[in-house]
């Protein structure tokens, strides 16, 4: 695996989990090096990644500031425990007392759980599901597409009136769950030429591209949209409505 100078190290691709790690380093603006695990070329499966997640999965980093049990850099997998982890050990991004934390835990497991798993589902039937499959695909594509749309209109209720994602404060769980937000949006576009956004009718959720709006305009979530991209933004600026 490759390694650089910082302590910490991101081992990822710009996809939305991977983009929940970055932003959330960039937040922080500590110092650490990012590498690119292209899983279209089968990196997630070689023995240098699965020594740092035997599950196979982006994004995995690799914190050398703090040692394990048996005396090695710490790793870490899964987008939402990278943030947690992180949050928790500079203390920023996530409430100090117990019920806004558990609020804040709410929201983020809600995204890996629901938002995450259903919003991919439905990218990868509306995008990558065979052609000869018609049936497997439009069944794929209305139930993914109708669960997603259910956890978008669970989103825009929560954040009617509200700021941020949890009390007064922007938090890790309005870092985890925007870039999927950001996904269907820009993304999961069919050959057809038709998107997610259209077929989803994203913009009719006002509440939620409000509030990611005001995420996007941050400078450290520009930044993190670039993380293991090639240097090429994830275009949620272009498509602000």
């Amino acid at each position: 695996m490759p390694q650089g100078k910082a302590s910490f190290q991101l081992y990822s691709l710009g996809t939305p989990n991977g983009i929940k790690a970055a932003i959330i380093l960039e937040e922080l603006g500590i110092d650490y090096d990012a590498h690119v695990i292209n899983i279209m070329t089968g990196d997630q499966f070689t023995s240098g990644f699965v020594s740092v997640n035997p599950n196979s999965k982006i994004p995995a980093a690799v914190d050398k500031e703090v040692l394990n049990d048996k005396g090695e850099p710490l790793k870490l997998f899964e987008s939402g425990s990278i943030m947690l982890y992180l949050a928790d050990k500079h203390k920023r991004f996530i409430p100090s007392d117990a019920a806004h934390r558990a609020e804040v835990l709410n929201w983020l497991f809600w995204q890996m759980a629901g938002q995450g798993p259903m919003a991919g589902n439905f990218g990868h039937f509306m995008v990558y599901a065979p052609d000869d499959k018609v049936e497997a695909r439009n069944y794929g594509v209305s139930r993914y597409g109708m669960e997603t749309q259910r956890l978008l209109s669970v989103l825009d209720l929560h954040l009617k009136g509200r700021m941020w994602m949890v009390g007064e404060e922007y938090t890790i769980a309005d870092m985890a769950i925007f870039p999927w937000v950001n996904q269907l949006r820009t993304g999961y576009k069919h050959k057809s030429g038709i998107g997610a956004a259209e077929f989803l009718s994203v913009e009719s959720y006002g509440n939620v591209i409000a509030w990611a709006n005001r995420i996007a305009e941050r400078p450290a979530v520009q930044r993190g949209l670039t993380v293991c991209t090639g240097g090429k933004a994830k275009p949620w600026l272009e498509a602000k409505v």
